[in-house]
């Protein structure tokens, strides 16, 4: 599958001085298909170490006492001989030999060869590493297959795509044909996913059932991984946190509330077990801002925030399999606005946003909120149902001197249009706004 990460391996390839290559993300999001992919199509030697499976080399360069000692130990483990400029190693699950990235920075200092690394919960286990190689490392982070990826996996056009990026600049509705196969294709996003193999079993098969059981694979292995990685002490609150995602999406607000977990009172106490998942990489915290006005991070208020989960199927997939039918159909589908909001902010997250949302007794609550490459304080309503252009909160926050919104936009189940300065746009528009512009 065509993946956006893919350009980004070639930039690092073309333009970095000394500088191994750092993937991370969660399991399962593609990160070694796509290495994988890469180094057959990009040099004439490529070299991969399973850290976790290959259990010998593992030891060996465990063992190893400085870079060129590691350099001997790698070429003397490779299936292949070693060409200089044109070969590519690949450590894969480097978390289990995190003596590999603290002895980095010698073996790209000599030059001869190309790096990468890839693993999951980097975030989480080489907190710990005795030396990151700062300056020799760059880090590319990947997620789920975000919306165009999806249209690209599931046949659409790259000229129909054009068009709605286009309508999006010229803020003008997508022609009636275009907006209905995009809208097709957003319903079964939502239900799908952005997790490769999960999208690979809906494109051969054209069925729900074995993207949904794969879903299920895909959350047992976050569990295993929350049992085998998180601290011994914390992994049933953590687990316990995990689980609850989907239930507190589904409430009126969709704020994550301590009360749901057993025991708990105060936030401090599990402050770090909300950051654990956060940098396993399997949930996405959106935090309150204090006020809509730049910077957000000033602020945010750490204690009052939503949990999203990583990946928007794997939300939809804990649900029973024939409540996904108004999902399915488009219609309004009001009980399920934490399902907008996942999709929502797992596509800002990809897209280099940092999301946040704003609540206030005498305003009301602002979905999401974000900053541009200009530090414009952008305002999204996610609306699930109908009545989309009644949005009571945004029209006092638009009206409230002091507040730095500089654009609003509603997204909804409909198409493009301009009213009293606020600009409706489909769901699936989404996917044109980029942290950098």
């Amino acid at each position: 599958m065509k993946r956006k990460a893919y350009d980004s391996l070639l930039d690092w390839k073309h333009r970095k001085t000394k500088q191994a290559l750092l993937v991370t993300g969660a399991r399962q999001v593609g990160k070694t298909y796509l290495i994988r992919q890469f180094g057959a199509a990009e040099y004439r030697v490529f070299v991969e170490f399973n850290l976790l499976l290959d259990t010998s080399a593992r030891a060996s360069f465990a063992a190893a006492t400085s870079p060129q000692d590691l350099a001997l130990r790698i070429s003397i483990a490779a299936s292949q001989e070693l060409v200089a400029g044109e070969t590519l190693v690949f450590f894969d699950e480097v978390q289990a030999c995190p003596e590999v990235v603290t002895l980095i920075k010698g073996l790209v200092d000599e030059g001869l060869f190309d790096y990468i690394l890839s693993g999951s919960l980097l975030g989480v286990e080489l907190k710990n590493v005795r030396s990151l190689p700062v300056g020799y490392m760059r880090t590319l982070t990947m997620h789920p297959m975000d919306f165009e990826e999806f249209c690209w996996a599931a046949g659409l056009s790259d000229e129909a795509f054009s068009i709605m990026r286009e309508c999006f600049e010229s803020k003008t509705p997508v022609p009636e044909f275009i907006h209905d196969r995009l809208m097709g294709i957003f319903h079964r996003y939502l239900l799908i996913g952005g997790m490769p193999d999960v999208v690979t079993s809906f494109v051969r098969e054209g069925t729900i059932d074995g993207p949904r059981s794969i879903q299920k694979d895909i959350r047992t292995f976050y569990e295993a991984d929350i049992s085998k990685y998180a601290p011994e002490n914390r992994r049933l609150i953590i687990k316990e946190i995990f689980r609850l995602i989907p239930s507190e999406l589904q409430s009126q607000n969709r704020r994550f509330k301590l009360s749901s977990i057993e025991g708990v009172k105060r936030f401090d106490s599990v402050s770090n077990d909300f950051l654990w998942l956060s940098n396993a990489n399997v949930a996405l915290p959106v935090y309150n801002v204090r006020e809509p006005s730049h910077p957000l991070l000033m602020n945010d208020q750490r204690t009052v925030f939503k949990l999203f989960m990583s990946d928007v199927g794997l939300l939809t997939g804990t649900f029973r399999k024939r409540d996904s039918l108004e999902l399915f159909d488009g219609g309004p589908v009001a009980s399920m606005g934490g399902v907008y909001e996942n999709y929502v902010a797992q596509e800002l997250v990809c897209h280099g946003f940092d999301p946040y949302y704003f609540t206030k007794a005498s305003i009301g609550e602002l979905d999401f909120l974000v900053e541009d490459g200009a530090d414009r304080v952008i305002a999204f309503e996610v609306k699930s149902g109908r009545s989309y252009k009644s949005h009571a909160a945004l029209n006092r926050a638009l009206s409230q001197e002091g507040y730095g919104i500089t654009a609003a936009y509603v997204l909804a189940e409909s198409n493009v249009s301009i009213e009293g300065g606020v600009t409706y746009l489909p769901l699936y528009m989404t996917s044109c706004f980029t942290a950098d512009n």
